[in-house]
């Protein structure tokens, strides 16, 4: 996982995903995504790049839950960008996909 504060722009911070996000590899990114939550600045998004992300299991969509409700209490928005389509499929199985704002290109 990398964090990237000016890769999406001014005031954005970007968290690239690769590989399977899974029960080994939930809980750095949970640290990765208040690490970035914290460092963002004043009502600036947070964009969880999943371009790369080959799987997620169930703990890596509870990270991905609780990183949305805590960037929502420290007023940023967590957007998942670029989900493939087995992400895309676990969101609407879940019905998480009705809580996550989601846009379709990874950011520059």
């Amino acid at each position: 996982m990398e964090h990237n504060d000016e890769a999406a722009g001014p005031g954005a911070a970007v968290v690239r995903v690769s590989g399977e996000l899974d029960i080994d590899r939930a809980p750095a990114l949970r640290t990765e995504l208040n690490d970035a939550i914290a460092s963002a600045p004043d009502s600036a998004d947070v964009a969880v790049d999943l371009s790369a992300m080959s799987f997620c299991d169930s703990s890596g969509l509870n990270a991905l839950l609780g990183a949305r409700l805590h960037a929502e209490e420290a007023g940023h928005l967590l957007r998942l960008v670029a989900p493939s389509a087995q992400m895309v499929r676990l969101l609407e199985m879940t019905g998480a996909i009705h809580v996550f704002t989601i846009d379709p290109a990874p950011p520059a």
